[in-house]
């Protein structure tokens, strides 16, 4: 038996709780989706290829932020 180094718990493994090891792959996965989606979206450069839903709720957003 060993402690997960994850959750802090008992593992009757000698490794951490594959659901523990999950989540945490799952939050780093999320925090770096995060980080690059302004660049994938690349909305600073160049707006002009987005869709038109994209525009309207850029708009929308623009004018909330006015109110």
């Amino acid at each position: 038996m060993k402690i997960c180094s994850i959750c802090k718990k008992i593992s009757g493994s000698d490794s951490d709780h594959l659901d523990c090891i999950q989540k945490r792959r799952v939050e780093l996965e999320d925090e770096d989706f995060k980080n690059k989606i302004g660049e994938k979206l690349e909305l600073a450069k160049d707006n002009q290829d987005l869709g038109v839903e994209v525009k309207a709720i850029l708009e929308h957003l623009a004018k909330e932020k006015e109110d």
